[in-house]
């Protein structure tokens, strides 16, 4: 598959994000389909950060090791990427001081690499714009770079400058003196017909599936990288009717969701791995009042502050294990940006209709990187509250509430909708709800709590296999941001040689309860079972080692904070064969 690598860099202050969502976007206008993925330091000021683009005329899922084109907007970004640039690839850029570049330069012709460069600031300040504006002036030189019609590239500045009309005017100016003045070095070829898919983010994506799912109210507490969820919701607020509120921490944000929920409402938070730390007591509340209770935990690498700003699968045992006592809990994980929207859909369903608390894991990477999907189905994941309505609530008793029964799950009605009423406290209770601390009783409430586990588990999907169903040479398993970049191997593997090596994936988004049969006929099928998980330990493998009783041919771990990445999943296959 002929795909088009791009990183675009700069200072903090250039733009960055202006340039790489312009980029992308008209990309996506021409019917390429792309992910992309911003990396930046945790500095409020300072430091380099990048835009890394893979883009092609079919489907992409993950990210490529080099890059073809690179466009640079200041000396220490150069330094940090230049490294990253493909032999004999392009690079871009309106640097004014060629004597500081020298290094640079020679790398450059190391690599045979082909060189565009105007004096953005310059420019930019000849089309009546200031030195902010060289960044667009560098945009309209890559776009030229790559050979692409100027139509897009003016379209995709149009839509970003829509809401600054006094600005659009010089933007405008500036992107087409850099697209004029450049030269063409590509000659990429365009998709033959357009899609129909939209560009987005993994946090928009959640957003958008809690107004789908008819989420009433959301609460958070700004942190990395789950503050956008927040911010976007709020933008839409008074379209959708949503309350959404910061808390002033996330102890008071868990228990507002908590509250909310029990009044009836659908309502949901989310966080990082350190603000659901705090959290744990909530959700061992949620655990004990069986009452629903959902949290999108976007992770960062720990422990502490860790990497704030980059991407890991190191909050797995948390969401397992995190909060006091045993209780049927669900854990889920989304896989892509497609899964952010349906995932966040069917969480609050598993919530309600089983009565637990529910975390969906996402990751940095997928909160914030970009990627085009079909456009969303809005119906898709009907609505199911678990609530006793209409006629039903006149025949309630208060002693339905926490029932016990062969299944765990007792019936649940918003208090004040029925005649019937009980408590809901954090001490141990009986079927009305009141405090009771008889040994039998006690021991039989709190089996009826954990024995859920068995009727959630019957009741979510099994995990999916990628590629060959069996038989494969070697095979992985994973959750999470693998499986784009497992199923981008798959093809390239496919396609390079005939299927000489056949790999396949099996890729949970339910990680608790754990399904093992499909599983266990995985590990039987297939010659060479391995690991391939975001953090150092291996957490999902060592809970399926434990449960399972069989162990990983091999582990492919990385806890840098950094993404899979196609070429090293291919090194280690190559390695294991």
């Amino acid at each position: 598959m002929e795909r088009l690598r791009l990183k675009i860099g700069g200072g903090s202050g250039l733009g960055l994000l202006s340039v790489g969502e312009i980029v992308t976007d008209a990309l996506r206008e021409m019917g390429f389909y792309l992910i992309a993925d911003r990396q930046y330091p945790s500095l409020i000021k300072g430091g380099h950060s990048c835009f890394v683009v893979n883009a092609a005329s079919e489907p992409v899922y993950g990210l490529s090791e080099g890059v073809d084109i690179m466009m640079m907007m200041d000396l220490p970004s150069m330094e940090a990427y230049v490294d990253d640039l493909n032999e004999g690839g392009i690079f871009v850029h309106g640097y004014e001081r060629e004597m500081g570049m020298m290094p640079i330069l020679k790398k450059l012709e190391a690599k045979k690499a082909k060189v565009i460069h105007l004096m953005a600031r310059e420019v930019a300040e000849e089309m009546g714009g200031n030195v902010l504006m060289q960044n667009v002036v560098t945009v309209g030189m890559l776009w030229k770079a790559m050979g692409l019609p100027f139509e897009y590239i003016r379209n995709g500045v149009e839509k970003r400058f829509a809401s600054k009309p006094k600005l659009l005017p010089v933007n405008l100016k500036c992107v087409e003196a850099g697209y004029e003045r450049a030269q063409s070095l590509m000659s990429l070829k365009l998709p033959a017909k357009k899609h129909e898919q939209v560009i987005m983010n993994g946090n928009q994506a959640v957003a958008m599936g809690a107004v789908a799912c008819g989420v009433r109210a959301y609460f958070a507490y700004p942190m990395s990288p789950a503050s956008s969820i927040l911010s976007y919701l709020a933008l839409w607020a008074d379209k959708t009717g949503m309350i959404v509120k910061q808390g002033e921490d996330e102890i008071t944000v868990a228990n507002m969701t908590l509250g909310a929920s029990f009044a009836g409402t659908r309502a949901m938070c989310a966080t990082s791995g350190g603000g659901f730390d705090l959290m744990a007591e909530t959700v061992s509340l949620a655990g004990i009042l069986e009452n629903p209770w959902v949290c999108v935990l976007c992770q960062r690498p720990g422990p502490a502050t860790g990497l704030p700003t980059w991407t890991g699968q190191g909050d797995l045992n948390i969401a397992l294990y995190s909060a006091h006592g045993e209780f049927a809990r669900v854990v889920m994980a989304c896989g892509d940006n497609e899964d952010a929207f349906y995932l966040t859909q069917k969480a609050m369903n598993y919530s309600e209709e089983y009565q637990v608390p529910v975390v969906l894991l996402s990751e940095k990477q997928i909160c914030e990187g970009i990627s085009t999907v079909e456009k969303y189905k809005e119906d898709a994941v009907p609505i199911k509250r678990g609530l006793v309505s209409g006629e039903d609530l006149a025949g309630l008793k208060n002693d339905d509430r926490y029932k016990i029964t062969e299944s765990g799950l007792s019936k649940r009605w918003i208090p004040g909708s029925a005649d019937a009423y009980y408590f809901a406290n954090g001490d141990e209770h009986w079927e009305n709800g009141e405090l009771n601390e008889d040994a039998d009783k006690a021991r039989e409430m709190y089996a009826k709590r954990v024995r859920k586990l068995d009727l959630i588990h019957d009741g979510l999907p099994e995990p999916e296999i990628f590629g060959v169903e069996s038989g494969a040479d070697i095979s992985f398993v994973g959750w999470g941001s693998s499986k784009g970049v497992m199923k981008d191997v798959i093809k390239e593997l496919e396609a390079d040689g005939g299927g000489a090596v056949r790999v396949n994936h099996l890729h949970f988004s339910y990680l608790w309860p754990l399904h093992t049969e499909k599983l266990k006929k995985f590990f039987e099928e297939n010659k060479k079972v391995c690991l391939i998980e975001g953090n150092y330990t291996g957490q999902f493998g060592n809970l399926i080692e434990e449960k399972l009783g069989k162990r990983f041919a091999a582990r492919l771990l990385k806890w840098d904070g950094r993404v899979f990445l196609i070429e090293e999943v291919m090194r280690f296959v190559k390695e294991q064969i």
